[in-house]
């Protein structure tokens, strides 16, 4: 089912969070912060909302860290329901496209309730003080991908938020995938 995300709440505090990462390690929200900015995705494996954008993801997250914006994945999905997810299938997934950042694995589901995630894929752009300035799409993709002369909407706004520490007053939702919660 398709969902969008929520406008953006401008100086809603990041959560912390400490996730296993596809590398071995274990990061947090200091760990992959950047020096102008911080920018925090919920992507998963299946979803083709998230297949769509994933190569223009990882180029875009390329490009915002050498502004100076930490990036990092996090997958929350239920692997019990949608195997495609697991962990082992993130570190493929992560290999495959190149990731520069971390891909992180949510496995009780927290951080993606502590965060508000709604979606595959669901932006969190924060300031470098950790405020949220961006909560909209990559670009206008949907279930394909678009032209390749789409306007890059994530990376003008987190551009923007690296050089004024503020992000656009007029966003688009990002459209996706529902977050596949565990049962109760």
């Amino acid at each position: 089912m398709a969902v969008e995300t929520p406008i953006c709440d401008f100086g809603w505090p990041a959560p912390d969070f400490s996730l296993p990462g596809v590398d071995g390690e274990t990061h947090t929200l200091q760990s992959v912060r950047g020096s102008r900015g911080t920018l925090i995705v919920f992507i998963c494996n299946h979803c083709p909302y998230v297949k769509a954008v994933i190569d223009r993801l990882v180029r875009d997250a390329g490009e915002l860290q050498e502004l100076g914006i930490g990036v990092a994945a996090i997958s929350a999905n239920d692997v019990d329901q949608y195997p495609e997810d697991s962990f082992d299938n993130m570190k493929e997934f992560a290999r495959q496209r190149g990731f520069t950042f971390p891909y992180l694995y949510d496995a009780t589901q927290q951080v993606a309730r502590a965060y508000g995630a709604v979606c595959t894929p669901d932006f969190f752009g924060f300031d470098k003080d950790l405020g949220l300035q961006y909560r909209g799409r990559l670009d206008a993709s949907r279930k394909e991908a678009g032209p390749p002369d789409l306007r890059r909407e994530l990376f003008e706004a987190m551009q923007q938020v690296a050089e004024t520490g503020e992000g656009p007053p007029d966003q688009v939702a990002s459209m996706g995938c529902s977050i596949k919660w565990k049962a109760a």
